[in-house]
């Protein structure tokens, strides 16, 4: 059993705080990207990177009646779907990733999303965030926090971090945050961030850690 000390138990009592505020603000939660086939997910999630949700769900409508099976992804024109996936940024590389994860994922994983880390960051397109994303949206497995850029910036405003990289932000958050709420945490930063504590307009004055943020400018 691992023992915090006890600058991360005062950690987690302030966690504690935000989770709890951030429930009552944003209730249930679940990932916004649509999908109707879990291998659909998986490219939404790919397609993400440097990409608002916004955008995804508008361009994977058409892509998925363009490909509708995770075969006919694998057998892709690969300019063919670089073109349905052009607004997204860097089109040529994910549209390299998912070729390569559809393939991969029927070669190696009989076409069905494994239920471990290790397994799932095996596949193109994949890293930890991806994965984490899979597990617990699918599965509701919980073997990480999902960090995107909200999660990355809202972190550092909490002084829950003083890293830069996602893993080891992502490391630091699970020792302070208890495993019961690392699903819906990463989700309700990244409303927070959405709502309240946008990167070039934060809105302190309604946000709902306004009392308890340490970056907070409300008075």
């Amino acid at each position: 059993m691992e023992i915090l000390s006890n600058k991360e138990l005062s950690k987690s009592k302030f966690t504690n705080q935000i989770y709890q505020k951030l429930k009552k603000e944003f209730g249930e939660v679940s990932c916004p990207l649509h999908y109707s086939a879990p291998h659909e997910l998986a490219i939404a999630v790919i397609l993400s990177a440097q990409c608002t949700d916004e955008r995804v769900n508008l361009v994977t409508p058409k892509l998925f009646l363009e490909f509708p099976t995770l075969v006919s992804f694998a057998e892709s024109n690969p300019k063919k779907l670089e073109e349905l996936i052009y607004s997204t940024g860097f089109y040529r590389s994910k549209a390299e990733k998912i070729r390569g994860f559809a393939i991969m994922l029927l070669e190696e994983f009989d076409g069905v999303l494994p239920k471990t880390l290790e397994e799932l960051t095996k596949l193109p397109g994949f890293g930890r965030k991806t994965a984490n994303v899979i597990l617990n949206e699918l599965y509701g497995i919980s073997e990480g926090i999902v960090v995107d850029t909200h999660v990355k910036r809202i972190t550092k405003i909490l002084g829950l971090t003083q890293n830069t990289d996602p893993e080891k932000i992502e490391l630091d958050l699970m020792k302070v945050f208890s495993k019961k709420h690392w699903k819906d945490i990463s989700l309700y930063l990244i409303f927070l961030g959405r709502k309240y504590c946008k990167a070039h307009a934060r809105d302190c004055k309604n946000c709902p850690l306004r009392k308890i943020c340490p970056g907070s400018s409300y008075e």
